[in-house]
């Protein structure tokens, strides 16, 4: 396949990195330094399933008032994961709008 990162190949550190949302992004970007690829995935996973999960903790907490909107935020997600972990395995370097821009910027500086 090519490149490995964290003992696996590229791909498939990238696609690891939506397996459990923004908590797998979290414990990527932690553990690979130097794959610009798997840390962009890593952290559009962390940007994207992060503000998902705020999102459905707002509108949860809002007393039924836009409890309808929660169903769709889940399809959503689901439908994100997917699409997203497809793209990485693919090694596509694939960019949600405007979360994608954010994710690569923010890969870059992020060094823990």
């Amino acid at each position: 396949m090519g490149q490995k990162s964290m003992g696996v190949d590229r791909n498939v550190a990238g696609l690891l990195a939506y397996a459990l949302g923004w908590i797998s992004g979290l414990i990527v970007i932690l553990v690979e330094k130097n794959n610009d690829f798997v840390r962009f995935h890593a952290m559009q996973s962390i940007v994207t399933f992060g503000a998902l999960t705020v999102l459905n903790l707002v509108l949860g907490s809002l007393l039924g008032f836009f409890l309808f909107l929660i169903p769709f935020l889940n399809l959503l997600g689901v439908v994100l994961w997917i699409l997203l972990m497809i793209k990485a395995y693919q090694g596509e370097r694939y960019k949600l709008p405007v979360i994608g821009d954010l994710a690569e910027e923010w890969s870059r500086k992020v060094d823990l």
